[in-house]
């Protein structure tokens, strides 16, 4: 760990510059990959039917969309989750069948799994087959938006109490770095944007508000006890000092997180891929956003001072 103690100049007026530009091509790149894609938006928060069907023995997820194309279910998409066996099947709502088409996307499941019965010589079997309706996606949708805009809030006048309201827009607005980037990330690859990945938004916005506040923490103490107004080298102190904390726990988060993409499937894979880019992104944003825009914001001792009450002598007791 010997790299991770040395001092380094992370708020140099160069590097500051660099690593702003740098997030602004980002953040750049992530908008229009949002404007010009868009989110794919999974069944949760559009509408159709998810079937979940197990099969005796390994089968190619490609054989299977090719026999549903035949029949006439263009747009289903096949893919294996936890095992070669275990097939997940989507099936959107056709938009031009309106109530007609939502009402037998209910018994969509019984009739998917005749067909494929018909067609394969493995034993299958039903293992789930859900249903969401267009009313239940649009307010899933609208919720799901509420709450990030809800969870960005409550950082923002967590912040400001705790500490600062420098601290607060610096907080907030390295949240919203993150969550825009790795909304354009998920857009720019064409992961599917559902229930699963928003909650890993909101669990990324907790972690990275974490990291945030344990670098804030540092600087605001280092502003009450160094003996100097050098903002730059206050901030550069604290974050080499937290600079190991900041590194092994993202690393091992990681690994975690890696696993569970590995192992644990198709279910949570979009879960995991947006956690990974979250905690990398996140960490960065640690260690050169957050206190950059503090910086830019003119933070000073003063800005952290106790107030002294109005008659109270030096040592705090009221004359």
């Amino acid at each position: 760990m010997a790299l991770l103690s040395r001092d380094i100049d992370f708020m140099g007026p160069r590097k500051r510059r660099l690593t702003g530009t740098l997030s602004t091509i980002f953040i750049v790149i992530a908008l229009l990959s949002l404007a010009i894609n868009r989110l794919q938006l999974g069944l949760d928060f559009t509408s159709g039917t998810l079937i979940e069907l197990g099969y005796e023995q390994p089968v190619d997820p490609s054989e299977i969309s090719a026999t549903l194309q035949q029949e006439g279910y263009e747009e289903a998409v096949v893919v294996t989750f936890g095992s070669d066996t275990d097939v997940l099947i989507r099936l959107p709502i056709d938009e031009e069948g309106g109530e007609l088409a939502a009402g037998a996307a209910v018994t969509l499941g019984d009739e998917i799994l005749a067909l494929l019965r018909e067609e394969s010589e493995v034993g299958v079997e039903m293992r789930r087959s859900e249903y969401v309706g267009p009313s239940v996606g649009a307010e899933l949708a609208e919720r799901g938006g509420l709450a990030l805009l809800v969870a960005l809030g409550i950082v923002l006048l967590y912040v400001a109490m705790r500490f600062q309201f420098k601290f607060a827009v610096g907080s907030v607005a390295a949240l919203m770095h993150d969550v825009v980037i790795v909304l354009g990330v998920i857009s720019l690859f064409g992961l599917t944007f559902d229930l699963t990945v928003l909650a890993a938004l909101l669990a990324l916005i907790g972690y990275s508000l974490n990291d945030t506040i344990v670098v804030f923490d540092r600087v605001r103490e280092n502003f009450r006890i160094m003996r100097t107004d050098n903002v730059q080298e206050i901030v550069n102190t604290s974050l080499n000092q937290v600079l190991s904390r900041t590194v092994v726990t993202s690393l091992t988060t990681l690994l975690a997180l890696f696993s569970m993409l590995i192992f644990g499937g198709e279910t949570i894979r979009g879960f995991a891929i947006t956690l990974i880019v979250g905690v990398a992104t996140g960490t960065y944003t640690s260690l050169h956003i957050s206190s950059n825009i503090v910086m830019a914001l003119k933070i000073q001792k003063e800005d952290l001072m106790v107030p002294v009450k109005e008659g109270a002598n030096d040592d705090g007791s009221m004359v």
